[in-house]
């Protein structure tokens, strides 16, 4: 029996809504994909868990299910990629292999109290000169340390010297290696708030800080190289791991944005917008955030890195799924196209995107989402458009944010992420941008993205630009007639921003 030279690269992206698992092959095509949704838990108000088992599970799931679509066997894949929702994180017992409890969100804002004292204490500026972020919710440090704490409060016999701590990759890692490896690339170990920024590696002070003990946080390593190989009795055959990427970061690498000036915008639970910054580390006067964009082993040993700056907006997508699952104005989100093209406007109404707090350019842990200018002729065609109205005005906020940091501005945005399939959307967004905007004809670019960091890892595939100009441009949406009217409402949203701020304080 002789074996099939491999063929394929399996890309694994685990989001916040749900999992998938994408073949490509040598053209960097789709041969086949399985996607299955992720439970949203929601203990209290503010509060966002997953369930570590079931993301494992339906990881395994995917994996078997694209494989067998295809007809494909293990042994004629090359390498895999992963990438992964970047700030939920969890702990485990390595002995057991069960998590302590629920993976922490990155939306999660139980620790946004936390935050503020550690505010209040002065630390904001170190954490920033350390990590290139805000002190905020969002990041895994202040998670950890609940979850810390809690096990200490509710599983008082547990033995910390057998816990591990991991963002969803190195959860997912580990179990892929059979337990093998517990380990995180730089990508996301930079969104936790826990990294040396610098250094590329865990800062002492901060995990003293936070109180987080070093021996449980992973090993950090490129985000393109060997990480270690599936256990063979997963699959069926063992499968080199060679590529780790936070979502954004793979959405960035999908698109050739590996120069500085070159940048993305991916619309999907949340929206984030990414600018290449080249090797040199770029620090923000607006409330961005400077972040590793992704890293590589460099000769005798060197770590190739290139660095981003970012805008994080935390309820794009989200608050699309809320329309659908939370209020129910909607049955799904393509709908949400067509009603809101059946009306001139939103009737006065303006919908802040709060429902996890704001990001970028705000930082404002206790906003919270709200209607406003709600008058009796208000009907759920202009609540829909509202929202998809406001997700264009955040865009927007850190695109002008962007602006001021940069020395050239923005004339194109590249798009991708489920929300950027929303034609009304993307016409609004470059209306009040008054700029193009690209959506590529494969809009799962973080998918893509790991893909390519994977198989460029193992000679799969042998040129970066090469692989990304095979990706087609699928529409491109110039500013229209209601680009004025759109950039005079975006001063009454601000408006109303305002309103939604500090609303917990």
């Amino acid at each position: 029996m002789t074996t099939k030279k491999p063929q394929y690269v399996l890309s694994l992206d685990l989001g916040t809504t749900g999992n998938r698992a994408i073949l490509f092959n040598s053209e960097g095509n789709v041969v086949s994909q399985e996607y299955k949704e992720l439970t949203q838990h929601y203990p209290q108000p503010g509060w966002l868990e997953h369930d570590p088992e079931q993301i494992w599970r339906d990881t395994r799931l995917v994996m078997y299910e694209a494989l067998g679509d295809a007809d494909i066997s293990a042994s004629q894949v090359a390498a895999i990629g992963l990438t992964v929702q970047r700030e939920t994180c969890l702990l485990w017992d390595k002995t057991t292999g069960k998590p302590l409890h629920n993976a922490i969100v990155w939306q999660d804002r139980r620790t946004s109290a936390v935050c503020r004292e550690l505010i209040e204490q002065g630390y904001a500026q170190k954490v920033q000169e350390h990590t290139g972020l805000v002190l905020d919710a969002y990041f895994s440090a202040t998670k950890l340390a609940w979850l810390l704490d809690w096990v200490r409060q509710n599983q008082p016999d547990t033995n910390l010297d057998n816990v591990l701590a991991g963002t969803i990759d190195t959860w997912v890692l580990w179990n892929l290696t059979g337990g093998q490896v517990h380990a995180t690339d730089h990508s996301n170990a930079s969104r936790t708030m826990l990294m040396n920024l610098a250094k590329g590696d865990w800062d002492t002070e901060l995990l003293d800080l936070f109180g987080i003990p070093a021996q449980m946080m992973p090993q950090i390593k490129p985000s393109m190289g060997m990480f270690g190989n599936t256990d063979p009795d997963l699959l069926g055959a063992s499968i080199p791991i060679t590529a780790i990427f936070g979502d954004q970061q793979a959405a960035l690498f999908a698109h050739g944005c590996d120069r500085p000036g070159l940048l993305k915008c991916t619309y999907g639970t949340g929206c984030f917008l990414v600018a290449q910054t080249g090797k040199e580390m770029t620090r923000s006067q607006n409330r961005l955030l400077s972040t590793v964009a992704w890293s590589k082993a460099g000769p005798e040993g060197a770590i190739d890195t290139n660095y981003a700056l970012e805008g994080a907006m935390f309820t794009t997508g989200a608050c699309i799924q809320w329309l659908r699952d939370g209020i129910k104005l909607i049955n799904s989100a393509p709908e949400t196209d067509a009603l809101a093209r059946q009306l001139e406007d939103t009737n006065g109404v303006y919908f802040v995107p709060a429902l996890s707090g704001l990001g970028a350019p705000h930082w404002d842990m206790s906003a919270r989402g709200a209607f406003l200018g709600i008058t009796g002729g208000v009907q759920r065609e202009h609540m829909v458009r509202a929202v998809l109205e406001s997700i264009a005005y955040q865009v927007k906020e850190v695109v002008d944010a962007m602006n001021k940091d940069g020395d050239t501005a923005i004339a194109r945005l590249k798009v991708d992420g489920g929300a950027s399939q929303n034609d009304f959307l993307m016409q609004f967004q470059a209306d009040v941008l008054g700029i193009p905007v690209e959506r590529p004809a494969f809009i799962d670019a973080t998918a893509q993205g790991a893909a390519f960091g994977a198989g460029l890892a193992v000679g799969f595939w042998e040129d970066y630009d090469q692989l990304v100009a095979t990706s087609k441009v699928g529409k491109v949406f110039e500013p229209g007639e209601g680009a004025a009217t759109a950039q005079g409402n975006f001063v009454m949203w601000q408006k109303a921003v305002e309103r939604a701020k500090q609303w917990t304080d």
